[in-house]
Order: structure tokens, then C-alpha cells, then sequence
């Protein structure tokens, strides 16, 4: 069973509270129930983790590298365009990594069009709201099925 792991970055748990135009009105543990049902039809070990700490995410990203995680789908939040700590640690885990955004990232504010994690992504998902994370995980699935 493929270990995956999905990260939620900050503010996320507001989501279904937060700007419902670009975040939907879905609550984050809905999001997560169908992400959970979504692993369990792809035979995924999964587990959904959300922080609003950049460190947090920096050492849950590690302990994936420890655990034997074979893919990660992280939504970096506003971290996207600026953490080059989180792309950093990205890159030095190798663990294959598909960046996921509720909104569409390049329609709106130009200084949310660059994100510094995508470079050392599998791909980029964004604008299709929580659907962007069963389309990760289909993606995901490939990705481990190519690497066989």
C-alpha cells in the first residue's frame, strides 16, 4: 500500500469560513473525508495534515522522508510564493510532490502568480477547488505507477 500524505498549509483550516468566492464553502474535514475516501479507492495509505507554522510543515515533510512516504500533495497556502524553506526541504526529501491550489493562483493578484514550490514539483493543480485534490491524487497514482 503507497504511503501517500496531503499538507494543508495556513489559513486552510478556514476553509468553508474564508472567502467562500475563492475557497468554496466546504469545511477543510469534508475536504479531507472525500481526499481519505478518494486514497482508499486508489489503495493509498493516506493521511491529511494541516498547519499554519512553516516549521511544522518543514518537519512533517522530513518525517515523511523517515517514514517511507512514496508521494506528497501539498496545498503551501500563502507560502506558495515565498517559502523557500518549504521548497527546499521539497527538494531534499525526493519524494515525488504534486502542489495543489483551491483557487486559481494566476487569476488573481499578481504577486500570487509566482510560487517557488512548483519548480521542484511533479505539477501544479489549481482552480478547481477541492476537486484539485482528488485530481492530485489520480496524478499521484500515475506518477507511482511510472515509477514501477
Amino acid at each position: 500500500m503507497n504511503k501517500v500524505r496531503i499538507i494543508h498549509g495556513p489559513n486552510l483550516n478556514f476553509t468553508g469560513i474564508r472567502e467562500k468566492d475563492f475557497y468554496g464553502s466546504e469545511f477543510l474535514d469534508d475536504i479531507n473525508k472525500r481526499i481519505l475516501e478518494r486514497a482508499e479507492e486508489l489503495s493509498f495509505d493516506a493521511e491529511c495534515y494541516q498547519s499554519n507554522s512553516e516549521g511544522d510543515i518543514i518537519n512533517y515533510i522530513q518525517s515523511c522522508y523517515y517514514e517511507g512516504v512514496e508521494a506528497i500533495i501539498i496545498n503551501p497556502g500563502a507560502y506558495t510564493h515565498y517559502s523557500y524553506a518549504i521548497r527546499d526541504c521539497i527538494a531534499s526529501v525526493s519524494i515525488p510532490t504534486v502542489e495543489v491550489h483551491l483557487s486559481n493562483i494566476h487569476q488573481r493578484e499578481e504577486f500570487r502568480h509566482t510560487s517557488v514550490i512548483a519548480p521542484v514539483c511533479k505539477g501544479q493543480l489549481c482552480g478547481f477547488g477541492s476537486y484539485g485534490y482528488l485530481l492530485a491524487l489520480d496524478a499521484v497514482n500515475e506518477i507511482l505507477i511510472n515509477q514501477q
